[in-house]
C-alpha cells in the first residue's frame, strides 16, 4: 500500500503541518501568555516532536528513529511555536502597556 510510506505528502501535511503545527502554535501562545522565557519553547518542543514522531510511527507504520524526519518535524514545530509566541507577545505588550508601545506589524511593536 503506497499510502503508508514515510514521505507521503498527505501524511506530512495532515500530521506535521495541520495537527502538529497547530498544537505547537498553541503551545507557543501558552508560553507567551504565562510570560515564560523564549528558551523554554525550544526545550518543550523536543518531547513534543518525539510524541508526534511516535504518532507517525503508531498510525502509519513509518520509521520511529529517523533522525532526518525528527529534525525536520522539530524545525517545523519550532517555527509554528515561535509564530504563536511572537503573536501573543506583541498582543501582550501593546495591550498591557498601551502608553509605551504600539503595534508596528503583526510580529513587532515599537515605542510611542
Amino acid at each position: 500500500m503506497s499510502f503508508f510510506i514515510e514521505d507521503h505528502p498527505g501524511i506530512f501535511f495532515i500530521m506535521t503541518i495541520v495537527l502538529g503545527g497547530g498544537a505547537a502554535f498553541l503551545a507557543g501562545r501558552s508560553l507567551a501568555s504565562g510570560w515564560k522565557p523564549l528558551w523554554l519553547l525550544f526545550l518543550y518542543m523536543i518531547p513534543f516532536t518525539a510524541g508526534m514522531r511516535f504518532l507517525h510511527f503508531a498510525l502509519f507504520n513509518v520509521t520511529l528513529t529517523s533522525l532526518h524526519y525528527f529534525l525536520t518535524d522539530g524545525l517545523i514545530f519550532v517555527l509554528f511555536a515561535l509564530l504563536g509566541y511572537r503573536l501573543m507577545r506583541v498582543n501582550q505588550m501593546t495591550r498591557q502597556y498601551p502608553w509605551l508601545y504600539e503595534k508596528s506589524g503583526p510580529l513587532a511593536w515599537k515605542q510611542k
